[in-house]
């Protein structure tokens, strides 16, 4: 089973962009972030023709969070518990059925948290604290869990071209740096470093400065693993020459394959 996450950075602008990696890479479930689209204005006609069922969280004009799936969810859930009063649309959560197995995805949206010293930097880590409460508890479930998204987070500093220049900047803040590893330490497995320790890879480039000709990116998107996932894991893929196409986003997809 192949599972995905990609920030789209707008479906509508990147509708035909998703619809040809799609067609090309052909996976079972999708997480998508940012689709910038409420729920009724979600091109989903297009990508049903494909053969995916399609489940949005959305939002007018930014955030969003939508899962794509070639078999139709058992349940699925919004919004990431921990505070009735957040109407951010980050989160959604879906369950299939595999076989005997059942498999639970989630699609997250973290927040930026950009400028440090706001309000926004504080959203951001009690976001963050509300997340690792919730992969508690999914973990307290021993099944096959996968958390993924764009965790607007940069780990460690092989996961940026120049660490020095995101010093200031709220994805490189020992805070968000230092709640990311609570997550792992819960017994969470980032997938990609499983497979290599390779440093220089990345998910994201900016559309400023050259930063894709120059391979300037950091690496944000993510997928988490439970230990239950992490023993079916059999390869991670990121597919980076989507960045080169027409009207990319500035995210490219990466993904797992998880043993039957």
């Amino acid at each position: 089973m192949l599972v995905a996450t990609w920030n789209i950075n707008g479906i509508k602008a990147r509708i035909e962009v998703l619809l040809a990696w799609l067609n090309e890479r052909s996976p079972d479930i999708v997480c998508l972030q940012e689709i910038k689209s409420v729920d009724e204005g979600f091109p989903r006609e297009a990508i049903e023709a494909l053969g995916y069922h399609v489940e949005t969280h959305g939002q007018k004009g930014f955030n969003g969070v939508a899962l794509l799936s070639k078999v139709p969810p058992a349940d699925v859930s919004r919004r990431l518990p921990g505070d009735v009063g957040d109407e951010q649309s980050r989160f959604i959560e879906g369950v299939w059925k595999v076989g005997p197995r059942t498999l639970r995805v989630a699609s997250l949206y973290l927040p930026n948290g950009n400028p440090l010293g706001t309000e926004k930097f504080d959203y951001k880590l009690r976001w963050m604290a509300r997340l690792e409460a919730h992969a508690r508890h999914r973990l307290d479930e021993e099944s096959d869990f996968v958390l993924a998204g764009d965790f607007n987070v940069i780990p460690e500093p092989g996961d940026v071209k120049f660490p020095q220049a995101w010093l200031g900047d709220a994805l490189y803040q020992p805070e968000s740096r230092n709640a990311w590893r609570r997550l792992q330490h819960l017994g969470l497995t980032d997938a990609l470093r499983a497979t290599t320790d390779d440093a220089g890879i990345y998910t994201f480039w900016d559309y400023q400065a050259g930063a894709w000709q120059k391979n300037n990116g950091i690496r944000i998107d993510h997928l988490l693993l439970s230990p239950e996932a992490a023993g079916r894991l059999v390869s991670v893929g990121i597919d980076s020459h989507v960045r080169g196409w027409e009207k990319p986003s500035d995210h490219v997809p990466i993904m797992v394959q998880l043993a039957a």
